[in-house]
This record gives structure tokens, C-alpha cells and sequence, in this order.
């Protein structure tokens, strides 16, 4: 009953986000991915592993999907996407967890950004801030 509970607010919470919040939602979940396959990994659970990163990769290409490409950042940002997904498809083949750790830190980064972008936007300050 609890996870019923937990999956109807998860999703009112998907449908009631601004695009910002589901990209930083997004982020978090690859974030999560990424250690759960770290932990694969290091369990030598090499099937998990591949099946973490992987949802990795989806979530990355959900964001090269979504990305405004009239945007002045988007074609910096596929540049990035397209390095992560690389490094994601790198780390897989060689299980190597100081790979994934970089795509960490630069998802880290980026929901950082994503964050003070939400926060200049929402107090009227877009000198700074672009909608990507």
C-alpha cells in the first residue's frame, strides 16, 4: 500500500513540474544510476551494472531529445551529452569505476546549473539565465 501511495506522488510530482524541475528530477535519477552501477561494479554484478548504466544513457538521451536546439547553450550542451554517453558506453566495456565518477561530477555540475538558473528565473533575473 505504501508503494502504491509513493508511486501516485511520484507521478503527480512528474506531472505537476516545470521543465527545469523534471530536468533536475532527471538528473538526480542518473546520479542515482550511476552509484547504483558504481556498486554493481564493485560487487562484480556486471549484468546490474550494464542495466544502471544503461538507464543512465536513456536519461541522457531523453535530455539531447528535449533540448531546445534554437537555444544559445544546446550546441555546448550536446557536445556534453554526447561526451557523457561516450564515456557511459567507455565505462560499461571496461567497468571502470573512476569513469563513471567523471560523468557524476559533470551530472552533479549541470543540476547545479539547472539549479540557479530555476532559482534567477523565478526571481525575474534571466540577464543570466536561459530556458534550455
Amino acid at each position: 500500500m505504501m508503494n502504491l501511495n509513493q508511486n501516485k506522488y511520484m507521478e503527480n510530482s512528474i506531472r505537476t513540474a516545470s521543465p527545469t524541475q523534471l530536468l533536475i528530477m532527471l538528473c538526480d535519477g542518473a546520479i542515482r544510476f550511476c552509484k547504483l552501477g558504481m556498486e554493481a561494479i564493485r560487487k562484480k554484478e556486471y549484468i546490474e551494472a550494464g542495466s544502471h548504466i544503461g538507464k543512465v544513457q536513456n536519461i541522457i538521451n531523453e535530455f539531447v531529445l528535449t533540448l531546445d536546439v534554437k537555444s544559445p547553450v544546446a550546441d555546448g550542451l550536446l557536445k556534453l551529452y554526447d561526451y557523457l554517453l561516450h564515456r557511459l558506453i567507455e565505462s560499461n566495456i571496461k567497468k571502470d569505476i573512476a569513469i563513471i565518477e567523471e560523468v557524476v561530477q559533470f551530472l552533479v555540475d549541470l543540476k547545479e546549473t539547472w539549479i540557479s538558473a530555476a532559482t534567477a528565473i523565478r526571481q525575474g533575473n534571466t540577464s543570466g539565465a536561459q530556458h534550455v
